[in-house]
């Protein structure tokens, strides 16, 4: 049986997973606004991806005897500026993510709870990708310049 107290936090955090898949939706749609059709075709999966992680969590819950809540999800912004900045903003947003997991992290090492633990490794692990894949994406946009944004648009269109 999960404890209350992590019941909430993992709670907290499908809420915030759910907050992130609107967010990379709403990037999506912007980029395929500004006429970047492969950048808005990886975001999109990568809202995908977060919707994923809530339901996992939510799985998760109700195995250990929890009862997963989806609870209000606040407005995500719907303006971005050029597609550097928008995965200068992805990194970020990533950054803060990981440390929303470390804090669940820690949290269920407080409550002594080895199960939640090892479970929530998986995305300490999986937000090392996620920072180096951003970071990388920024670092390309960066070098691309005006000349070479097409290009990069049409290798993140190719994400699997």
């Amino acid at each position: 049986m999960i404890t209350e107290k992590l019941q909430k936090a993992i709670n907290d955090q499908i809420t915030a997973e759910l907050w992130s898949s609107h967010l990379y939706l709403s990037m999506s749609f912007y980029m395929e606004k500004e006429g970047f059709a492969g950048m808005a075709s990886w975001l999109k999966k990568q809202s995908e991806e977060e919707k994923d992680h809530a339901c996992e969590m939510a799985s998760y819950l109700v195995k250990r005897g929890g009862t997963a809540v989806v609870d209000k999800i606040d407005v995500v912004p719907t303006e971005f500026g050029t597609p550097l900045e928008v995965f200068t903003q992805v990194y970020e947003h990533e950054c803060r993510v990981s440390k929303m997991i470390d804090d669940l992290t820690d949290v269920a090492s407080a409550e002594r709870d080895k199960a939640t633990q090892d479970f929530l490794w998986g995305f300490v692990r999986e937000q090392v990708e996620e920072e180096a894949t951003a970071s990388g994406i920024v670092e390309v946009l960066k070098k691309a310049g005006e000349a070479g944004i097409y290009y990069i648009d049409d290798k993140l269109g190719a994400r699997k």
